[in-house]
Formats: C-alpha cells, sequence, structure tokens
C-alpha cells in the first residue's frame, strides 16, 4: 500500500514572501515559473514541524527565535548536489599545469585553493589528485578548502564514499590509483582526503567567508546559476576584496561573469576560461 503526501497549498504572494526571505539568507533563488518545485522541495520541513500553510512556516523564519535551526533544513532541502569528479577538468589542468607553475616561478611558497560550493567533496578532491599527480605537494605547502552550505553534503564529503555515478568523467587509472573498492562504494585513499578541509559556509555570509576567500584560487562554479544577479554582484565584490592578488576565480562555463564586474579580467589560461584579478 502507497501512501502520497498532501501538497500544501502555496500561494503567488506568500511564495515571493519566502522566496526572497531564503535568498537573502541563503542566496538560492526561484523563478515565477519554478514554484512548484520550490513548494515541493520546502513541503517536507512543515509537515516535519506540523506547520500547515507556508504562510505560517514564512512567520515562523521571520519572527521565531527557535528558527534558526531551519535554515540548516532549508539549504539542506534547496540545495542542488549534483556533481561528479573531473567536472570541466580543463580548468583544473589550467591550474596544475600552468597557474602553480607561475606561482612558484614567483616564488609563491603557501597557496590556498577555495572549493566554494563543493557539494559532496568531488571538485576538490580531483584537484588534490591532480596537484598529487604533478608532485606539487611535495615543492609547495597547499591548502585545499572544501566548503558549501549543505551540512549533508559536507557530511558525505567527510565520509569520502562514492558511487559509480561519480566518475563518469574519471579515467580508470585515477580511480585505480586513488580509490579503494568498498562494497558498491569507492572509498578516496587518506593521503588524498586529508588534503582537504572540510568545513560548512554559507556564500551570501560575507564574514563566513572571509578566510576562505582570502586565497589565490578559487573555485565557484556551478552555483551562481541558482542566484539572482544582486546576490551574484554582492558575492563576486566580496571575493574580488578578499583574494590575493594575484588572484584566479573559475566559474562554471555557463557563468559569465562579464556584466557583474570590473575587477576581474577574463582570460584565457591553458586553454581554459579563468577570471584573474590583478
Amino acid at each position: 500500500m502507497r501512501f502520497y503526501l498532501e501538497s500544501i497549498p502555496l500561494p503567488d504572494n506568500v511564495f515571493l514572501l519566502l522566496r526572497d526571505i531564503i535568498k537573502e539568507r541563503v542566496g538560492i533563488y526561484y523563478e515565477n515559473s519554478k514554484k512548484e518545485i520550490f513548494s515541493n522541495k520546502l513541503s517536507p520541513l512543515l509537515v516535519e514541524k506540523g506547520i500547515t500553510s507556508f504562510l505560517d512556516y514564512y512567520y515562523f523564519l521571520k519572527y521565531d527565535p527557535e528558527s534558526e535551526k531551519e535554515w540548516e533544513n532549508i539549504a539542506n532541502a534547496l540545495s542542488i548536489q549534483e556533481t561528479y569528479f573531473f567536472r570541466e577538468v580543463e580548468q583544473i589542468k589550467a591550474l596544475a599545469n600552468v597557474i602553480i607553475p607561475d606561482l612558484y616561478k614567483e616564488g609563491k611558497q603557501h597557496i590556498k585553493i577555495w572549493s566554494s560550493a563543493c557539494a559532496t567533496g568531488e571538485e576538490p578532491l580531483s584537484i588534490a589528485m591532480l596537484l598529487d599527480e604533478k608532485g606539487w605537494f611535495e615543492r609547495l605547502d597547499i591548502e585545499i578548502y572544501g566548503t558549501d552550505i549543505s551540512t549533508k553534503a559536507i557530511e558525505r564529503a567527510k565520509l569520502g564514499r562514492y558511487t559509480e555515478r561519480s566518475f563518469r568523467n574519471t579515467p580508470r587509472e585515477y580511480i585505480e590509483k586513488y580509490f579503494i573498492r568498498d562494497g558498491n562504494m569507492y572509498k578516496i585513499i587518506s593521503e588524498i582526503h586529508k588534503r582537504v578541509d572540510w568545513a560548512i559556509a554559507n556564500l551570501v555570509n560575507k564574514e563566513e567567508i572571509k578566510r576562505f576567500a582570502q586565497s589565490s584560487i578559487i573555485f565557484c562554479r556551478n552555483v551562481l546559476i541558482y542566484f539572482s544577479e544582486d546576490t551574484i554582484v554582492k558575492l563576486i565584490k566580496n571575493l574580488a576584496e578578499y583574494m590575493e592578488n594575484p588572484g584566479y576565480l573559475f566559474t562554471g562555463s555557463a557563468e559569465s561573469l562579464l556584466k557583474y564586474t570590473t575587477d576581474f579580467e577574463l582570460q584565457i589560461i591553458g586553454g581554459a576560461f579563468v577570471y584573474v584579478k590583478r
């Protein structure tokens, strides 16, 4: 016997109120056309709290002191965790083959790399694997940070266990070298996993991202497409303020910053598009 959760009605005016307060707090923005998706993702949270209307949920988030804990649930419910190893790999190759060597030649001994919306960790671990392949950990002091707003995603990243789905773009020799088969899962070897410092970070919270953004290299890929234009402008301004100089910012292939900022110059480095702060 199957049971179905009856959907909770979401009036247009309440959708706008709730959408905007969530955008302000966690950055994620839903267009009017995606109201149903928005409703479906949040409805289980209302049911869990015994709240029967989205308007009551809005008042709870806005005025109830107990609502602070609920924002973690909202971030987990709305954040997109679609990722895999070596996604848009040309950018990671440009980092390992051109940018790191250039910084090394300039005499830089300590390099910070931030994967700012790392989901379950495939991106920063891909960076660590390629830097290991090139022998950079032996020559430089490299810190890699992997952060996400989703506590559930970071919990999974800390476990370092992945299904076959995460390897759709991974050469077989990397799987054999850097992973151990664990039932129907693959576990990243500790030598690579320990290279990444995992943490929770909300990209729209300026103070929360400060210590991570003070880096030479930032990967902020495939997250800006879920932000509104004003949120993108604020985030890029904050990154430009905190980043080291020179600083290298990687965004997703569908995420252009040209209309949002003059703090970064778009360049082609090692065959990949990179935004450079100088």
